[in-house]
């Protein structure tokens, strides 16, 4: 029986096998891929997806990422295909075959209706002789030196370097087709996805009410409002344009740096000048992430001309899903 440490070997070993069936395939890649990005992208009516066993799997998830990137997909099993289904397969379609060897049986009599039909064929094959990919228009070859398994039987570098390359077509085409996150939000509009894609900031920014401090204010004035407003007040000029925040931290270093006469120093002398600001129409995961990167809890939210129009706090965000 084997140990925990060659179980853990044995692990590593699987993982350095096909890691480098990728970079094999990566070597690999060439015209035909454009070829394949190409043809998807340019036909009218849906892609259809097909493989039988393992492949078959990696074909259902190949069509699924295809489809939440705006290239409708759909996987059919070949032989559910021969015996009722291939009412779905229109002449503006274009199939993607799956298969290792080339030579799947299952998926000849498919193979055979789809070329009568005119529909062509992108094949992704580990055999780039065989009898699927002479009757393909283009050819994506699959190959691996050898699967992860001991035996050299069990699917795994295959699959997975079949897997990549799908998610490499999806991804290409995806860009191919200048796929925005406003697209893709609208294909996720349920879940954690669909919230964290349309959440703007001017969906969950303070915007009745909020303090501001105009430049002619002491730190005195600031006090209040720092505690009351979670810890950050902008600082605007005569027009209510944000010149600056001063924040619990600001406060804090004053204190420290100015010790008892800190209550008359200008919020001036302690605002940050260079404050991260959002606008309304922002994306709220972009404000979130700038937030993240300077460690700020806050930002102001500010019009075409920099006028504030309200706060935005990290919290908030995360509350409506924006992270």
């Amino acid at each position: 029986m084997m140990d925990d440490t060659e179980l853990v070997t044995e692990g590593r070993r699987v993982l350095e096998v096909e890691a480098s069936s990728l970079h094999a395939l990566i070597g690999r890649l060439d015209d035909s891929f454009a070829a394949a990005c190409r043809l998807v992208t340019g036909a009218p009516g849906r892609i259809i997806v097909s493989g039988i066993g393992k492949s078959g799997i990696i074909a259902r998830k190949i069509a699924a990422t295809l489809t939440s990137t705006g290239t409708p997909a759909t996987f059919l099993h070949p032989v559910e295909g021969l015996h009722g289904d291939l009412g779905i397969v229109g002449t503006d379609d274009v199939a993607l075959l799956i298969s290792k060897s080339g030579e799947t049986s299952e998926l000849a009599g498919l193979l055979d209706y789809l070329i009568r039909l005119g529909v062509p064929v992108v094949a992704l094959t580990g055999d780039p002789t065989s009898s699927l990919a002479r009757h393909a228009e283009v050819v994506l070859d699959c190959s691996v030196a050898e699967e992860a398994c001991p035996m050299d039987l069990a699917p795994t570098s295959s699959t997975t370097v079949t897997l990549a390359l799908g998610d490499a077509l999806a991804v290409a085409i995806l860009r191919l087709k200048e796929f925005s996150p406003e697209d893709f939000a609208r294909f996720h509009p349920g879940g954690a996805l669909g919230r964290k894609l349309t959440v703007r900031v001017g969906d969950v920014m303070v915007a009745e009410g909020y303090p501001a401090l105009g430049t002619d204010a002491d730190m005195r004035r600031a006090l209040v409002p720092i505690a009351e407003q979670r810890g950050t007040v902008p600082i605007v000029d005569d027009l209510r344009r944000v010149v600056g925040v001063v924040t619990a931290g600001d406060l804090t270093r004053a204190i420290e740096r100015f010790e008892q006469r800190w209550v008359e120093v200008s919020v001036t002398e302690v605002m940050n000048r260079a404050p991260i600001t959002a606008r309304p129409d922002e994306r709220g995961t972009a404000i979130v992430h700038r937030l993240e990167e300077r460690g700020v809890m806050a930002a102001p939210v500010v019009d075409d001309e920099g006028r504030l129009v309200g706060m935005v706090h990290l919290h908030d965000l995360m509350r409506a899903g924006a992270v």
